[in-house]
Order: structure tokens, then C-alpha cells, then sequence
């Protein structure tokens, strides 16, 4: 494996200036992010789910193969069946949108192929593009019954016994793993969006993955394709957070070493 782009900075003439931010409002914005389970039934403008959906396709991925896919569940129909297949909990019940976020293991073969076209048209440094042409696949390709996952975990093992190594993916758990952890990420982005516009969310994992499969149909759940988790948007009502947030002391869970 070629070792150039992590460990050798690329020449570039690229350039991003980051605009100045105000970090009081930020702070802001991530302490009045609540799970809000029951909304006051105000309607959500189409824009506010518009603008999170567009920070969720922002966030940050694993070699931005963007392993996730967002359904806003609009219909009335649709979203009476996925309330359902979300246990008819309150914070889905009451919602004025829905949007089922899926981890998707397989469909980076596409964006990769999408990343060479798109990286052959600039002057992207050539370390770049050999590390879409010959690393993404070595990295998340597991072959024909996971053989190739197996041998890459063996040479993985050896090489680890001399130098830092990646060991995985090297199975379809871990690309499980890989993408369900691009795919929050992003829900996050979702949320906090949604709370900067003056809204609330609540994201739900009790549901009913294989029928919130049937709602989304094989067109928006391709094989490998997982649910990761379901948020709902909304105003929260007087009683929508049933107590004052519960965090264990900082030093339970924050290390420097």
C-alpha cells in the first residue's frame, strides 16, 4: 500500500478561507438540542428539512464515499406506516416530518467511480487519485463471500506486527460498522440544523427495521443497506422533554493522556 497521502502533504494551489464564527451561538445551539418526545403539532416550513437534509449530505465521511442515504417521508400515508414501525412512540407520533437516515455498506463503488470522473477533470495531486484508483477497493472490498476480507485481515495481522496498519474493513460486520458510523454523523448534522432554524428532532432507534424496509421498497434499500436510525422534526410542545438533560461527570468519560 502506498502511504504518500497520509504521510506526505500533496502540492496543491487550493485554497479555502474558513469564515469567521460566532462560537457563543454554536454553544447555543448544541445545549437546546433536546430528544423531544412530544411535539405541539405546529407545521414544520418544507425549507427548515430542505436546508438539514443539505448540512446532512455536508457532513463529514469515511473517504467521502458518503455511505448513507436520507428519505424525507412526506406523505401522510407513508409516514402512518412509519409511525408504526416505530412502535407509535410519541416522538414519531406527534412529529410534523420524519426522515428514515440508512447506512448504506455497498454503494461506495459508485462514488468512487463518481470521485475518479470528478478528480480527472481538476488538478487533483496524483496521490489523490491513485488513492481512489487502488486503495478504496483493497479497503472496502470483500470479495466473493468475504474471502478477499479474510486474506486482507491476514496480511493486515502481519504487517501490524511491524508498523501502524489500518485492520479493517475486513469483514461485512465491520463495513456494517464503517458505514453506520459516517451515517451519524450526519444525522447529527440533521439535528443540530434543525435546532438552529428554531426547530426540535428527536432521533429513534426503537423501530422496526424490517418493516421501515418494506415503507422505504427496493428502490430506496438496496442490499446491504441498513436502517440506521429515524429522527423526527417538529415544535416541542410544553411537555416535550420529560426532565432537565442527565449528563455522568466529565471525568466518567474524558481522558488526557
Amino acid at each position: 500500500m502506498k502511504e504518500d497521502i497520509f504521510t506526505k502533504i500533496p502540492k496543491s494551489d487550493y485554497s479555502e478561507e474558513a469564515p469567521p464564527i460566532i462560537a457563543e451561538e454554536f454553544d447555543k445551539v448544541v445545549r437546546s438540542r433536546r430528544s423531544v418526545r412530544v411535539y405541539d403539532g405546529s407545521p414544520v416550513p418544507a425549507e427548515v428539512i430542505e436546508t438539514a437534509l443539505n448540512h446532512a449530505l455536508l457532513a463529514p465521511n469515511s473517504s467521502n464515499l458518503q455511505p448513507w442515504r436520507f428519505v424525507w417521508v412526506h406523505s401522510q400515508q407513508n409516514k402512518e406506516r412509519l409511525v408504526k414501525a416505530c412502535l407509535g412512540q410519541n416522538a414519531a407520533k406527534t412529529a410534523a416530518e420524519l426522515i428514515i437516515i440508512t447506512a448504506r455498506t455497498r454503494g461506495w463503488r459508485e462514488v468512487r467511480k463518481q470521485m475518479l470522473e470528478l478528480l480527472g477533470k481538476n488538478s487533483a495531486p496524483e496521490s489523490v487519485k491513485s488513492y481512489y484508483e487502488k486503495l478504496v477497493p483493497f479497503a472496502y472490498g470483500q470479495g466473493p463471500l468475504g474471502i478477499k476480507g479474510v486474506i486482507k485481515s491476514v496480511m493486515m495481522h502481519f504487517r501490524g506486527l511491524s508498523k501502524a496498519t489500518p485492520r479493517g474493513p475486513a469483514s461485512q460486520s465491520d463495513m456494517r460498522v464503517w458505514a453506520h458510523k459516517s451515517a451519524a454523523l450526519a444525522c447529527e448534522n440533521i439535528m443540530l440544523s434543525v435546532r438552529a432554524q428554531g426547530y426540535d428532532s428527536c432521533p429513534m432507534e426503537g423501530l422496526d427495521e424490517v418493516r421501515v424496509k418494506e415503507i422505504l421498497g427496493k428502490e430506496l434499500c438496496e442490499a446491504g443497506e441498513e436502517i440506521c436510525m429515524v429522527i423526527s422534526v417538529g415544535k416541542r410542545a410544553k411537555n416535550g422533554i420529560y426532565g432537565p438533560q442527565i449528563r455522568m461527570p466529565r471525568e466518567q468519560f474524558v481522558a488526557i493522556i
